[in-house]
Formats: C-alpha cells, structure tokens, sequence
C-alpha cells in the first residue's frame, strides 16, 4: 500500500544543501528535534485555548505539519551523515514524535463531530505505531516505517482537516468515519511493521 514516506528520498535530496548549512553553522540534530517537539507543543496548546474562537488559528497546522516533517528530514541526516548520531537522540527522535503527535492531534477532541474518545483512540494507535517501528532494533531487525497510515500520511490527513477547520468549513456528520478508517489503517499500519520486526529478526 503507498504511503507518503516513499517520497522521503527525494524531499531529503531537496533539503540537502539547507542540512549542509545548518551543519556549517553548528546546529545540531538534536537542537533541530527538541525546537520541533517545542513548536508542537506551542502550537496544539494554542489550538486547544483558542482554536474554537478562532478557527482561522488551524490554519497554522497545515503549514507546521509540512514543516515539521522538514524538521524530521533534516535532523535524521544531520546525524547520520554529519556523525551527530547518538543514544540521547535516538530517544530524543522517538519519543518527540509520539509527543508531538499527541499535540497535535488532541485539537480535534474539541472539534465537531469528532468525539474526545476517537482521537485518543488515534492518537494511542499513532503511538503504538511508533512503538512497533522502533522495537525492530530490539529483535535484531531495522527500524521499520511500514504504512498505511505512517507520520506521514497522518500529517497530510489532520493538515487537511486543519485547512478545512481554518478556512471555516463546517465538518459534517460523517467525517467522524474518517477518524475510524485511518485507525483501522493504523492497525494494519501495526501488524505490518510487527510482520517486518519478525522477519528481520529470523534473517539474521
């Protein structure tokens, strides 16, 4: 099934050289990732507060979900070909993202028709997702980033939904359906990367 982390190639090729100055002037991968996981943080926490008086605030989620997944590029090829790889930011890399995607995703709980229990339900299989993935190493296995329904394909999703919030476009009734599909996607999502853990771990 196509995800859109099979782009990541070629968006890492177009941030190459802005990576490459970021190195020269002494950023650090770490410091890329903690300003991400803080901008996340700001952000749902402004959504939360005033979002509801102000729809037109959503508008920022579309934009920071585009940039942030620049901000994860970035930091990732920082370490790993400027020799800026470590334990910290191993944990760093996992845990921002779950932490952030809480973030932003916990907005919608107070965004008709959505309920508070189907985006916790999200945002609980968004961070058992990531949990699969990295538990690969443990076994023996890669890092795995198995879709449907990767970072990326959720970024674009809740973006999506940020735009049409911001611009004033009420939700119907139905697009609480598009909350239970992209769970469902989730778990599929989850037995996939489980699937890619196993087999990597047998082949070594």
């Amino acid at each position: 099934m196509i995800s859109i982390y099979q782009l990541k190639p070629a968006f890492q090729n177009l941030l190459r050289p802005l990576v490459r100055g970021c190195a020269a002037a002494g950023i650090t991968a770490n410091a890329v990732t903690l300003t991400a996981l803080f901008i996340s943080l700001v952000l749902g926490a402004c959504l939360i507060a005033w979002g509801q008086a102000q729809h037109s605030l959503f508008l920022l989620l579309p934009l920071w979900m585009f940039v942030r997944m620049a901000f994860n590029a970035v930091d990732g090829m920082l370490a790993r070909e400027f020799g800026q790889q470590s334990a910290l930011g191993a944990y760093l890399n996992e845990l921002s993202d779950v932490i952030a995607d809480g973030a932003l995703y916990l907005p919608f709980a107070f965004v008709a028709p959505f309920s508070a229990w189907s985006i916790a339900a999200l945002i609980w299989l968004a961070a058992l997702s990531e949990m699969a993935g990295a538990l690969g190493p443990l076994v023996g296995a890669a890092r795995a980033y198995h879709g449907p329904m990767g970072k990326s394909d959720r970024a674009f999703v809740f973006g999506a939904l940020g735009l049409l919030v911001g611009v004033g476009i009420a939700l119907p009734s139905w697009a609480v359906v598009l909350i239970y599909v992209v769970c469902g996607l989730m778990v599929i999502n989850i037995i996939k990367r489980i699937q890619a853990g196993v087999q990597g771990a047998g082949q070594r």
